[in-house]
């Protein structure tokens, strides 16, 4: 794949690449195929290798998973964050309010992110720039996408800061990110990512670094403040417990691979993969006091050296013949419902080991050869 530079910034598309057809009208992120790759010393890392999903206009979406699993990397492929290099958008289809956006020119992504998708990020402290006072940042952001005098700007500043809930936002407005505490440095970027009301909003667990108390009025203030705009929401979390208040729909990511998705109530009360099961079976409860702990064994795989087949199967205590040869593909398993795991899959359906020979890779062959 050849990457072509623009002069204003890299742009990750590939030569001859072919996109599909644009997706449905009431569906505003169409994630298709992605795979987002990092070239460092020691190898490439996968770190998104090939995630679909798709989040309808004010639809929440919760996207789940160990760190490390590739969360938020998929979030900055969608913003168009990601460095490049050492990074590269390998393959996929990114279609967001019916443009394919990884065919846009640096300078058009510029004019979407922060007015029609924004993000919250998940530690305000280095997200917020220390030297400027939060009103001229989240000013800042106001002019550069609609045409309004600096007057109108700040005083859209003060008037989102009193939004999101800060008292005397005449006053806060002209502080600096370190005379705030850390509930009101998120409420400040929640503030500068709604300021140009979005129609996307993309929050990468912003509540990690915050204590209890005031992690439910933030995920209350994000939930309230996308009701009244009417913008969908994408929120990163490994915490089902957030998963469970938020969201209407989840997707399970594992080692850059998205392996459940369905209602949340569903995937949580009735979860099909084993990997999702380890998860919610590890939380500890009332039922289960003074039993121990469920835990899901061994470690994530290392990314320079993913294991053959299903990339849960070392851990996964279901395994059996095509999980250490074959990765299952995502499949519908009841309506609104798909997981990737062989179990779902009819005997007539399951790959074995005389195909490897065909369509595996030559450590897998060598495998099947010593057997």
């Amino acid at each position: 794949m050849t990457t072509i530079v623009d002069l204003d910034g890299v742009s990750p598309v590939a030569e001859g690449r072919v996109v599909g057809p644009p997706p449905p009208a009431d569906v505003l992120l169409d994630v298709r195929g992605l795979k987002t790759h990092f070239h460092v010393m020691d190898g490439t890392v996968a770190a998104v290798d090939g995630v679909d999903f798709q989040l309808r206009r004010g639809e929440t979406l919760g996207l789940v998973g160990e760190s490390g699993c590739g969360k938020s990397v998929t979030s900055l492929t969608i913003m168009r964050l990601i460095d490049i290099p050492p990074g590269e958008i390998v393959a996929g289809e990114i279609w967001f309010d019916g443009r394919e956006i990884l065919s846009l020119p640096m300078s058009d992504m510029r004019q979407i992110r922060g007015a029609d998708m924004s993000m919250i990020f998940q530690e305000p402290m280095t997200s917020l720039n220390p030297v400027f006072t939060v009103g001229n940042q989240i000013a800042e952001a106001v002019k550069a996408h609609r045409q309004v005098s600096n007057k109108e700007a700040w005083n859209r500043a003060v008037e989102m800061l009193e939004a999101v809930g800060i008292p005397s936002p005449e006053r806060r407005v002209k502080q600096y990110p370190h005379e705030l505490s850390g509930g009101m440095r998120q409420r400040v970027m929640i503030a500068m990512a709604l300021s140009c009301d979005p129609k996307l909003i993309i929050a990468d667990e912003p509540t990690t670094a915050l204590d209890v108390t005031i992690q439910a009025q933030i995920l209350e203030l994000i939930k309230s403040m996308q009701e009244r705009t009417g913008a969908a929401l994408l929120l990163i979390t490994h915490d089902l417990a957030v998963v469970a208040e938020t969201v209407q729909r989840m997707a399970v990511m594992y080692a850059g691979k998205i392996v459940e998705t369905g209602t949340a109530e569903d995937v949580l009360l009735n979860p099909k993969h084993p990997y999702t099961q380890g998860l919610i079976t590890s939380i500890p409860s009332n039922v289960a006091r003074g039993q121990r702990l469920n835990v899901i064994r061994g470690t994530v795989p290392n990314p320079f050296r993913m294991p053959g087949g299903c990339r849960f199967q070392p851990r996964c205590p279901m395994a059996f013949e095509p999980c250490r040869d074959f990765d299952p593909p995502l499949r519908t398993t009841d309506p609104g419902r798909r997981a990737a795991c062989w179990l779902h899959y009819p005997a007539s359906e399951r790959p074995t080991s005389r195909d490897v020979a065909t369509s595996a890779t030559p450590m897998q062959t060598e495998r099947v050869a010593k057997q």
